[in-house]
C-alpha cells in the first residue's frame, strides 16, 4: 500500500492513538472532518470513525484492513491535512495532488511494523492489472481504485472470497455459472477472471439482463479480452428460457425483487450444487402482507414492516431452500454501512428432495401475503 501515512501507521502498531483527516479538497463532500480511532474487538483490531456532518456527527467501524484501503483511496482523495497522534509523536500530513508533504515532532518512526498489522490479504487486490475493473470505472489507468466506487470494490471483493473459500475445496478443472440480473456486471467479468485468471479453471459463465445496452456493451468487452465463454444475454428471467445444462453454480447480486426467486429456482430445479444469492428490492410482500396474528405489532409503522418483510422474505427463501435438501448459511456479505442490502443465502445441495413447505402455506394464509418462490414450488405439488 503506496501511502505513507498507512505505512506510518502499520510502522507504529499499538502506538497509535488517533488519525484526524480535516479541510476538504471537495467542499461538496459529505463529511468535513473525520476522526478515527483503533480498538480491540473479538473481530481483531478495529478503527471507529467519528463523522462530522453540520452539527450531526455519525460513527462507522471499520477492520484496520478496510480502513487502511479506504485511507489509501477516499482518505487521500478528499482531505488535505491528516494528523497522526501516537506515543512519543505527532505527524502532520498535507496532502497535495502528486506528493505528501510530512512533518513530525516528538520521537522518530523509524520502527518496524508489528507483526499484528500485516495487510489483508485481498484476492482482488489495488495495483493488480485488472482490465475489467479498469473498463468499468472501478480502477483508474493506475491501477488505482476510484473514489466513488470504493463500495463497489468492497462488495466484489467480498463476494470472491467467499466463492473462493467453497471452492478450494472443489476439485473440478471446469465449472459452469450463471448469473441473473448481472446490471454492468461488475461481478460477472471478476468472477470470469478469477476461474480462468487465478485459478486457472476452464469456466463457461453466463449473465442475464433485461437491458439490451448493457448487455451489447458486456458482450463487446468481452470480445474485446478474449473470454471466449463469457457470454451475456437479453432475458426476462420471470418468462424467458435459460440454460439447462449442467451448472455449477448460480450467483445473483442484487437481482431485483422476484427475480432472485426465478434464480433460486431455477437453481433448484436444476440441482445446482452452490448458489450464492445476495437480494434486492424486496417489495412483493410488504406490498401483500396485511394484519392477522402475533406479527401485527411489526406491520402497523411503514419502515418496520418494510424490514419485517425483507428478514421474513429471506427467511422464507432460506426454508424453502433447505426442505429442498440444500445446507443454508445466512451470512453478512458486507458490513451495513457498505450496503444495507448485505445478506447473503450461501447454499450447498446435500441431497434434493422434496419439500414439505405447510408452515409457510399457514404463514400466507395467515397473513394474506404471496411469495414468489413458494408459489413457484407449490405448483409443483
Amino acid at each position: 500500500m503506496e501511502f505513507v501515512i498507512c505505512d506510518d501507521i502499520k510502522a507504529l502498531g499499538e502506538k497509535v492513538k488517533k488519525l484526524a483527516l480535516s479541510e476538504l479538497k471537495n467542499k461538496n463532500y459529505e463529511y468535513s472532518k473525520i476522526t478515527s480511532r483503533p480498538f480491540n474487538s473479538k473481530k481483531g483490531l478495529m478503527w471507529q470513525l467519528e463523522k462530522t456532518k453540520g452539527s450531526q456527527v455519525f460513527h462507522e467501524n471499520m477492520t484496520e484492513a478496510d480502513f487502511l484501503l479506504w485511507l489509501s483511496t477516499e482518505g487521500k482523495e478528499t482531505y488535505r491535512q491528516i494528523c497522526l497522534t501516537a506515543e512519543g509523536t505527532t505527524v502532520h500530513y498535507t496532502v497535495f495532488p502528486d506528493k505528501v508533504k510530512r512533518k513530525e515532532t516528538g520521537n522518530s518512526l523509524k520502527v518496524k511494523a508489528q507483526s499484528h498489522n500485516k495487510e489483508k490479504a485481498y484476492i482482488l487486490k489495488q495495483g493488480e492489472n485488472i482490465p475489467a475493473l479498469v473498463d468499468l470505472g472501478v480502477f483508474s489507468k493506475e491501477l488505482t481504485i476510484v473514489k466513488s466506487k470504493y463500495d463497489k470494490f468492497k462488495q466484489i471483493n467480498r463476494f470472491i472470497e467467499i466463492i473462493d473459500d467453497v471452492f478450494s475445496k472443489l476439485n473440478k478443472d471446469e465449472i459452469t455459472i450463471l448469473d441473473f440480473g448481472c446490471g454492468k456486471s461488475y461481478l460477472t467479468f471478476i468472477v470470469y477472471y478469477y476461474f480462468t485468471e487465478i485459478k486457472k479453471v476452464k469456466a463457461k459463465v453466463i449473465g442475464y439482463d433485461l437491458k439490451e445496452d448493457v448487455v451489447k456493451n458486456c458482450n463487446e468487452i468481452a470480445e474485446r479480452y478474449g473470454y471466449t465463454d463469457l457470454k451475456f444475454y437479453v432475458n426476462d428471467v420471470t418468462k424467458g428460457e435459460l440454460y439447462e445444462g449442467d451448472i455449477d453454480m448460480v450467483i445473483t447480486l442484487h437481482a431485483c425483487d422476484i427475480a432472485t426467486d426465478f434464480a433460486l429456482y431455477h437453481a433448484i430445479e436444476n440441482g445446482v450444487p452452490h448458489i450464492f444469492s445476495v437480494p434486492c428490492c424486496q417489495h412483493e410482500i410488504c406490498s401483500s402482507i396485511k394484519k392477522g396474528g402475533d406479527y401485527d405489532l411489526l406491520l402497523s409503522h411503514g419502515l418496520i414492516k418494510e424490514r419485517f418483510s425483507a428478514l421474513l422474505t429471506d427467511s422464507i427463501r432460506a426454508e424453502i431452500l433447505k426442505e429442498c435438501g440444500y445446507e443454508v448459511d445466512i451470512i453478512e456479505f458486507v458490513d451495513f454501512a457498505h450496503s444495507p442490502k448485505n445478506l447473503m443465502l450461501r447454499c450447498k445441495l446435500k441431497k434434493k428432495k422434496a419439500p414439505q413447505l405447510q408452515s409457510i402455506k399457514e404463514l400466507t394464509e395467515k397473513y394474506g401475503f404471496t411469495q414468489k418462490l413458494f408459489e413457484l414450488i407449490g405448483k409443483e405439488k
